[in-house]
């Protein structure tokens, strides 16, 4: 059984509800193309923290300085983005003693997505840019889709052994 747990913002909660429904054996938006009796998944926590406070008290850590908050929601630019995602997947990974740590944040850029194991810390962006501050609610949308979408190929190739690196490197797609 490979446990794993989410701490998403920008994808709420949606990586954390396709996992789940994966190893429950029925299919929601996507599907993930593993075959589910030799990729035996358990989704241990999914956590929707898009807020400063929800860091700091859920996941124990002080959060990056954000380029500015909407009602304590973190907006950060992309290369903090990226550092933020790999320091929420590792405190949700520690916190519940998952197997995978998955984190996601988005503010202004293509959102960052981390996942990590023992062996491995993998960041992608969503690939859709959009920007937190904005009212355009369908670009943000659109990139939180992406967002999903690109999470759940990661979590894919982690598990079939696609994607290879050193222990201290983080790679970047």
């Amino acid at each position: 059984m490979i446990k794993i747990a989410t701490a998403e913002c920008f994808t709420h909660g949606r990586i954390g509800m396709e996992i789940h429904a994966f190893s429950r054996g029925y299919f929601n938006d996507y599907v993930i193309d593993l075959d589910p009796e030799v990729y035996r998944l358990s989704l241990v926590a999914s956590l929707f923290i898009p807020t400063l406070t929800g860091v700091r008290s859920i996941l124990g850590f002080e959060p990056l300085k954000p380029e500015e908050t909407i009602d304590d929601i973190k907006v950060y630019d992309q290369e903090k983005d990226n550092l933020m995602a790999v320091k929420m997947a590792e405190a949700v990974r520690s916190k519940t003693g998952a197997d995978i740590g998955i984190g996601t944040t988005a503010g202004i850029g293509k959102g960052a997505i981390a996942v990590l194991t023992n062996d491995l810390k993998v960041v992608a962006s969503s690939g859709m840019y959009a920007d937190l501050r904005s009212s355009d609610v369908h670009q943000i949308m659109k990139r939180e889709d992406y967002g999903v979408k690109k999470a759940l190929l990661l979590l894919e190739n982690v598990l079939k052994g696609e994607i290879k690196a050193d222990k201290s490197e983080i790679l970047y797609f």
